[in-house]
Parts: C-alpha cells; sequence; structure tokens
C-alpha cells in the first residue's frame, strides 16, 4: 500500500508553498499530486511553476502527477489545461471530463480525479477505454461502491481513497469565502490567504458544520482512515491519499507511514470516517 500527497488544495503565498514542498521531499511518501484544483485566480503558482516543482520532485525518484482544475468557467482555463495535458512528462490526474478528452485525444493515460464522479462499473470501463490507469475514489464513496466494481467481474485500475484530510464536497461557480465576507467573486482580493486551512462555517448554534475554501465547500472535521488500513487492504485499495494541512503534515505523514509498515492500528486522530462504511460522512464509526 502506497501513501499519496494529495494536491494543494488551499491558498498559500508562493514562497509557503515552496517549502512545504522542500520539506515534503523528505517525507516517506510514494506519489506527490501537483496543481491548482479549486480556483483559477490562485495564481501565486502558474503552470510552468507547478511543472518545474514536478521536475524538482521527480529528482527523487517518487511519482510525480499534475492535477487539473475540477471546474473549468473560462477559455483562459481551458487553455491552462490544454498546455498541462501537452507538456506531456507526467500523469495527469484528471478531474473533470475535459480533461478526460484532451488526454483521450493524445492517447495518454491518466488518473482520474475525485471529482469525475465515477458511480458505478459500466462508466468505469468506459474510462478505462479511454486510457485511465488510476481511480481516486469519489469522498462519499466507500466499500460499497468497491464490493459492486468487484462484483462485475470487470478488471479494476488501480484504487486510490482519502484516508487523511478535510474532504472536498463540492464545487461552485460562486466563490463562498468571497459571500462570507461580502465581496464580490470578481474582487475578492485573494482573501482566501488569510485562510491557510479554510473559513470554518458553523451553524446557528455555534456547532462546527463545514468548512468554506474559495469555490470548495469541505467538511468541518478531517477524515482519518487510519485504523481501517487492515479493510482497505481487504477492499483492495492500492494507495492512501493524504491531503496537505498548514501545520502538523509531517507527523501525519509519519503516522500513516508507521501504520503500513508495522500492520499496527494507529489510534484514531481524526474526526470522520463514516463515507468509507456507506453512512453520513460527518459520523466516526467505531472499526471492529
Amino acid at each position: 500500500m502506497r501513501l499519496t500527497l494529495g494536491p494543494l488544495q488551499y491558498f498559500w503565498p508562493r514562497e509557503r508553498v515552496f517549502a512545504f514542498y522542500r520539506a515534503a521531499a523528505a517525507w516517506p511518501v510514494d506519489v506527490f499530486y501537483l496543481g491548482e484544483t479549486v480556483c483559477s485566480k490562485r495564481r501565486e503558482l502558474r503552470i510552468r511553476d507547478w511543472i518545474a516543482l514536478a521536475e524538482e520532485l521527480a529528482g527523487s525518484g517518487r511519482e510525480i502527477v499534475l492535477s487539473t482544475l475540477a471546474l473549468l468557467e473560462a477559455e483562459s482555463e481551458l487553455a491552462s489545461l490544454i498546455r498541462l495535458v501537452y507538456d506531456g512528462r507526467f500523469r495527469v490526474e484528471a478531474n473533470d471530463m475535459s480533461a478526460v478528452q484532451l488526454l483521450r485525444e493524445r492517447g495518454l493515460p491518466f488518473i482520474g480525479g475525485p471529482t469525475l464522479n465515477v458511480y458505478n462499473h459500466a462508466t468505469l470501463q468506459l474510462l478505462r477505454e479511454d486510457g485511465l490507469q488510476r481511480l481516486v475514489l469519489g469522498v462519499e464513496q466507500g466499500r460499497p461502491l468497491i464490493e459492486e466494481f468487484r462484483a462485475s467481474g470487470a478488471p479494476l485500475p488501480e484504487l486510490e481513497i482519502t484516508a487523511w484530510g478535510r474532504l472536498p464536497l463540492a464545487y461552485s461557480a460562486r466563490c463562498f469565502t468571497a459571500r462570507a465576507l461580502d465581496l464580490a467573486k470578481d474582487d475578492c482580493g485573494f482573501r482566501c490567504l488569510e485562510y491557510p486551512d479554510g473559513l470554518p462555517l458553523a451553524t446557528r448554534d455555534g456547532n462546527p458544520f463545514l468548512t468554506i475554501n474559495g469555490i470548495q465547500v469541505q467538511s468541518a472535521g478531517r477524515c482519518d482512515l487510519g485504523p481501517e488500513l487492515e479493510d482497505l487492504r481487504r477492499a483492495g485499495i492500492d494507495l492512501l491519499r493524504l491531503y496537505p494541512q498548514a501545520e502538523g503534515m509531517a507527523d501525519v505523514v509519519a503516522r500513516f507511514r508507521d501504520a503500513i509498515d508495522s500492520d499496527i492500528r494507529p489510534v484514531r486522530v481524526g474526526e470522520e470516517n463514516g463515507y468509507w462504511s456507506g453512512t453520513a460522512g460527518m459520523q466516526c464509526v467505531t472499526s471492529t
């Protein structure tokens, strides 16, 4: 079972991003996903910067994947996607069907991101015919869907699941962070920079509810499938995705690596794991 560092979901200053990945190069991670997946206005790093960072990290011998936007809204965003796909030096995580189409046209194998909305084995097989080699399961997809895939009898690609981090639940053309701060989306002032782990959203009673991250809505708590490692192995999960966070990420990686190497179930640290068992995602289901 391999560890992957998912694409950075938050908007950090340029130097903070480079410092994070310089540190991450020394972590026991097998795969790095690089690129902007949330908002095209986040331009601290351009496509050329992500590719340069990919080349640097590739020198450490790890697999490097370039991730695409989950929601394209403008011709300029499509042009950036084309540049990323046409670079051709690294595999691409396709997070929407426009990326799948471009990759298919060039005959390039790809990784299906968690926002492709693959909900049945027929869709999965169509994408495999297009060149899909690995599927990152959607955040709400757990053991029941994998069982359906296997029941079809068709060969499966590599399967990756989000094992740590706040879950990306939804995307919208509206910028929720700008709205929360009473700003227009086109004049947001890049205020996401002020929230390196997203903007917490509570209910009227003051209970944690969601996390706002630009046009993305995330879970309030962090998913933690560490205690489910043996169950994940039995289900055929090949890779565990850990989403970057502002602080303590080295400890998160070390905790999962130690658990994989020792086969010792770690103590639960995160707050949520319900989706894996087919129940509400914000629940925490006790492992057996």
